[in-house]
């Protein structure tokens, strides 16, 4: 039997968070700024299946495609739906659109709570069959000796691919020449067919076409080598000390959702990336999962905001 202190006590920590004790039993919705079918909407699912077990509710995928994530983006800042609402934010949403476009609809500083990292896509520099280099400086000696600079493509202006292809010729002081395109899956078929000598891609994007080695592999922007291809060996390792370039994402709720929701949503996820199934399909997919806390998240994202913004603003790169 409790007390009336304990009944009182009792009564207020249910009376103190309403929005998350009322909404235990709706599916809550995780909203993903990228079409269905593609490496972050595969995330989102596998990461949301396991997290859906331990809060003991159904997690819905809601895809929100177009715009470089801000038409998600501005979705989820503008609801109420406290509580209820996850956002996968990636290195678009909180570290390069803020520089990319003159005004958004939202402040990613100001309208999202971090929940903590998910996973990350090392980047791949990959040259098509027919370019005599293997290595990062058989690469740089055959760029140096081209009469005209080295066309490189990327999945689209802005995109991460992009902005570390900029930071990589910055670095090197190569002279190349960006080639967009829509998505990095086109961009890879004229490398194949040697339209393009060159291109920076993801670890999702580039393991099929591994296989056949029809591609070869210059270097993996990482601080390590992947556990996934540990014959390719680091930038680092091959004298661009420093050199790190990933496409990111993490897990965000709108600023209002109640602290004790977003604890739960935070172990829930820490959970679901400890867990060994989830983390052999992410690592299959070619991905590295990254388990960290809310702060943590929020420390990596203003280092990358940091980062990638002053690369942005030397390449003089604009979406408007």
């Amino acid at each position: 039997m409790i007390n009336r202190k304990q009944f009182l006590g009792l009564a207020a920590a249910v009376l103190g968070a309403p929005a998350w004790a009322q909404s235990t039993g709706k599916p809550v919705e995780w909203v993903v700024g990228y079409a269905a079918g593609g490496g972050s909407d595969v995330v989102a699912r596998t990461i949301a299946e396991a997290m859906g077990r331990t809060l003991n509710r159904p997690i819905v995928i809601n895809n929100k495609p177009g715009a470089g994530t801000n038409i998600a983006a501005d979705y989820v800042a503008r609801s109420k739906d406290f509580g209820n609402l996850l956002f996968t934010a990636d290195f678009a949403t909180l570290a390069a659109n803020p520089f990319l476009f003159s005004k958004l609809s939202y402040d990613a500083q100001k309208a999202f709570q971090p929940v903590g990292l998910l996973v990350r896509f090392p980047m791949f520099l990959v040259v098509g069959s027919e370019v005599p280099a293997d290595n990062l400086q058989q690469f740089t000696a055959w760029t140096k000796a081209q009469k005209d600079p080295v066309s490189w493509g990327s999945a689209g202006p802005g995109s991460p691919h992009h902005l570390v292809g900029e930071l990589f010729r910055e670095q090197t002081s190569l002279a190349m020449q960006h080639v967009p395109y829509r998505g990095a899956a086109p961009a890879m078929q004229d490398v194949l067919a040697g339209q393009i000598p060159a291109m920076w891609i993801d670890s999702a994007t580039v393991l099929p076409f591994l296989a056949g080695k029809k591609v070869k592999i210059i270097g993996v922007a990482s601080a390590r080598r992947l556990d996934l291809l540990p014959e390719v060996p680091t930038f680092a390792e091959q004298g661009l000390k420093d050199f790190e370039g990933y496409a990111w994402q993490g897990l965000v709720v709108p600023t209002g959702t109640p602290a004790e929701a977003t604890a739960a949503f935070a172990d829930a996820l820490q959970n679901a990336l400890g867990s060994t199934q989830v983390r052999a399909r992410l690592q299959a997919l070619g991905v590295e999962p990254m388990p960290g806390t809310p702060d943590q998240m929020a420390r990596f994202s203003a280092a990358e905001r940091d980062k990638w913004g002053a690369v942005i603003r030397r390449a003089g790169v604009r979406l408007d």
